[in-house]
């Protein structure tokens, strides 16, 4: 397994965590006996982080973390777990999440502690509440370790946040096709400037970067016969050096077994694998169907339709031809009365529109192909 060093924390780490998320289920529930499984080959094969948060598997992966681990020395691996900011109205909410999660997870203690999920608004939130003292007050109590932070918003809100303190380290999303979104590869440049650790999530985009379209791999799999789609974006990300931690949220054994295949014995990639990378993300992104940036310029639609949210799903297939995904998002990420159906063709949009795009025809058509899509899947 390959580790890496925290140097300010003198903490070695393993490269790939073990995120808590999206652990096999049953019925709805965790199927802890397959989970369990799991844990115990990552722990054997060398994982020593495994990441969960008080809201996964709706409030059940602390539990089932703190269980599964519980016949392994304490000492022998990290964990990393999350207070969820927009659960916190005041401190006595804080504290009592938080000695809720020691309870959940058989702990005295709390190795990384994150504040979860951090954007403007729950970042201001937490500095009038005063969730930073508090929780430095638990750190200096031994109650947690490491204090850092999980980011979901745009660079200039990172920006703000991670150079507001010290922090031990922080968590942000990252892949070859993310590098400007969100805290994006300024972020991790300025990070790494400012001496703080990264943790990555979404190396793989959701899943989206481990089953891409055949016509656009060949290169990969000539250069890497016996190597999957996902170990080329799990290089990617690990060959960061101010990347400390890689999370896959692993539900079936082979994923787990593929990713300790990339991981056991890790290759950066060169820099030739480099160039193929980026030529293959440079491919992914011509395969959008309108050049939808998502600056909600065009926003508020007077009918209500969410017009960027509409293209990004409709975007997002186009790059990767992932129906059921896109089926999914079709039915679930997005009301009704947002779907481009409810466009009235009042042109306003397009008035406001920086990319000077077709958005009515193009709302047509997407409502009418993903429409066609959930009808035959």
């Amino acid at each position: 397994m390959e580790y890496r060093v925290l140097p300010k924390l003198n903490v070695s780490v393993s490269l790939l965590g073990y995120g808590c998320m999206r652990f096999p289920t049953k019925n709805g529930e965790i199927d802890e006996a397959e989970a369990e499984k799991l844990l115990d080959l990552a722990y054997s094969k060398g994982v020593n982080y495994f990441d969960t948060a008080y809201i996964y598997h709706s409030g059940k992966s602390e539990s089932f973390v703190g269980k599964a681990l519980s016949k392994y020395d304490r000492s022998s691996f990290y964990i990393a777990d999350k207070l969820p900011c927009w659960e916190v109205k005041n401190l006595d909410d804080a504290q009592r999440i938080f000695y809720e999660q020691l309870e959940r997870l058989r702990t005295d203690y709390i190795d990384f502690y994150l504040l979860h999920s951090l954007g403007k608004g729950t970042w201001k939130k937490m500095v009038e509440l005063g969730v930073l003292e508090f929780c430095e007050n638990l750190k200096k109590q031994g109650k947690i370790k490491y204090f850092g932070f999980s980011f979901h918003d745009e660079y200039s809100v990172f920006e703000e946040i991670i150079t507001s303190r010290e922090w031990d380290f922080c968590q942000i999303q990252l892949n070859y096709m993310d590098t400007e979104y969100q805290a994006g590869m300024k972020g991790y440049r300025l990070a790494e400037k400012l001496g703080v650790p990264v943790i990555i999530m979404e190396p793989l985009k959701g899943g989206m970067l481990a089953t891409l379209p055949d016509e656009v791999t060949g290169e990969l799999r000539q250069a890497k016969p016996g190597a999957s789609v996902a170990s080329w974006g799990f290089r990617w990300i690990g060959s960061l050096p101010n990347v400390k931690v890689v999370l896959s949220g692993m539900s079936t054994m082979q994923q787990l077994e593929d990713n300790l295949n990339t991981f056991g014995d890790f290759n950066p990639l060169n820099e030739e694998e480099y160039q193929m990378v980026e030529m293959l993300a440079n491919s992914l992104k011509s395969r959008v169907n309108n050049g939808c940036t998502g600056c909600r310029y065009c926003m508020p639609c007077p009918a209500g339709v969410d017009i960027p949210q509409n293209f990004q799903i409709w975007n997002e297939y186009g790059i990767f031809k992932n129906r059921q995904s896109a089926v999914w998002r079709w039915e679930n990420n997005i009301e009704e009365e947002e779907k481009a159906k409810n466009c009235i063709s009042c042109g306003q949009c397009e008035e406001a529109c920086p990319q000077s795009l077709n958005i009515r025809d193009d709302l047509k058509r997407l409502q009418e192909e993903l429409d066609s899509l959930v009808k035959s899947s």
